[in-house]
């Protein structure tokens, strides 16, 4: 049960949670995007169950909700140049799109809705985000609109394909002719921590013997559609609560086609993990490493491609860093936008760019999965200069330009 109390200062107070000890291993409170996660499950492919018992124990990156669904498996021969007409086929033929909705508004068997999961992410107010309320009064109107905005809108579904390779056979190919080594070293992620399929790691994979693994990912990406005229049918035709159940507006929702998902690109990554580095792992823990290792590749690369996949982060102060890293596809000398949240009076969410910092390359966080191996790393952030601005406050956000 949500406490409506506790919420008050979020919705109404800038950012007092955020006043707290640099040190603080609190979880900040801010509002994420969400994502769903799928995968292409194709049995017949090379160590097809450690890249899938890899994909399913991935935990959605914390810069996001977790927004999945009871299905993440797509069923589909992999590899294929282009998913995307299998893709749309499972999302239409499933409702993916309503079932995202169903989700966000906590949907019951029986076909009622409530905002407690919306309220509890986005820091409002339960008892005034209560639709049939709201829907009454120009400040929950503010607060819904504001809810579509900042939540429901952010919601996006990553399918990914996966394909693996051993170094030998990697090499074994890029050896037949001049122009497959071109062909592979073409297919570049450089400035992702080493995932750069090049020249580099065509030397590396010689100098380990032929031993080790690479594991391509091909991941597309998709948003939920929400804007005022979908968000108006659904709370004038189809939200139903538990307290009024009304049957009708029950069935409208069970066969409406009104939700959708847009399709936003795709991208592809590679992540190499030398089987000399790890001599007691099986080759099945190595395939899933780099599982792991590509999908968040790819994710960083998607973000930096759009900018509405993009997400925010909290800054902390003295000194100024930010709990993202080479996992997010962080690079010396990129720059962050500082973002200060601010409301209007019926609750309505601004971000308002008061600053610029850029990334310290001196301190840049390796986060990525096993990134030390099985080391302790002590640094948990990165660190950045100011560039502009007025003097930053614990509790600001920044989102990469």
């Amino acid at each position: 049960m949500i406490n409506s109390k506790s919420l008050l200062p979020f919705c109404f107070i800038c950012f007092p949670f955020f006043a707290v000890a640099q040190k603080d291993t609190t979880e900040i409170k801010y509002r994420r995007s969400s994502l769903y996660t799928l995968m292409i499950d194709d049995s017949t492919r090379p160590h097809a169950s450690a890249i899938k018992e890899a994909f399913e124990g991935y935990p959605v990156p914390e810069k996001f909700n977790d927004h999945n669904l009871k299905n993440r498996m797509l069923s589909s021969k992999a590899l294929m140049d282009d998913q995307t007409v299998t893709i749309s086929a499972f999302l239409d033929t499933n409702a993916i799109a309503r079932k995202l909705i169903e989700k966000w508004f906590n949907r019951t068997k029986k076909g009622a809705f409530d905002m407690n999961l919306i309220s509890e992410r986005g820091q409002y107010n339960a008892s005034e985000m209560d639709a049939k309320v709201a829907l009454q009064t120009k400040r929950g109107l503010a607060l819904l609109a504001d809810a579509g905005e900042e939540l429901i809108q952010n919601t996006f579904v990553l399918v990914s394909d996966f394909k693996y390779m051993s170094h030998e056979e990697m090499i074994d190919k890029a050896k037949e002719t001049s122009d497959a080594v071109q062909k592979i070293s073409g297919r570049t992620n450089v400035g992702f921590g080493g995932l750069s399929l090049n020249s580099g790691i065509l030397g590396a994979a010689l100098d380990v013997g032929k031993k080790g693994y690479l594991v391509k990912t091909t991941s597309y990406l998709y948003r939920l559609e929400w804007n005022d005229s979908v968000s108006s049918v659904f709370y004038n035709d189809f939200w139903t609560d538990s307290l009024s159940l009304d049957k009708k507006k029950v069935a409208a929702f069970n066969t409406t086609d009104i939700f959708k998902l847009t399709f936003i690109g795709k991208d592809d990554a590679w992540a190499d993990w030398p089987s000399s580095i790890y001599t007691t792992k099986s080759e099945d823990e190595l395939v899933g490493k780099a599982t792991i290792q590509a999908l968040d590749a790819v994710i960083a690369k998607l973000q930096r491609k759009h900018e509405e996949f993009r997400t925010k982060s909290p800054l902390y102060t003295d000194p100024l860093a930010a709990k993202i890293g080479l996992k997010e596809g962080l690079e010396a000398n990129d720059t962050y936008e500082v973002l200060e949240k601010t409301q209007t009076e019926e609750g309505k969410t601004f971000y308002n760019k008061i600053g610029t910092i850029k990334v310290d390359k001196k301190q840049i966080w390796d986060n990525r999965y096993m990134a030390t191996g099985d080391s302790i790393n002590p640094v948990d952030r990165t660190l950045f200069k100011k560039v502009s601005g007025k003097e930053f406050y614990q509790g600001l956000l920044i989102k990469q330009k």
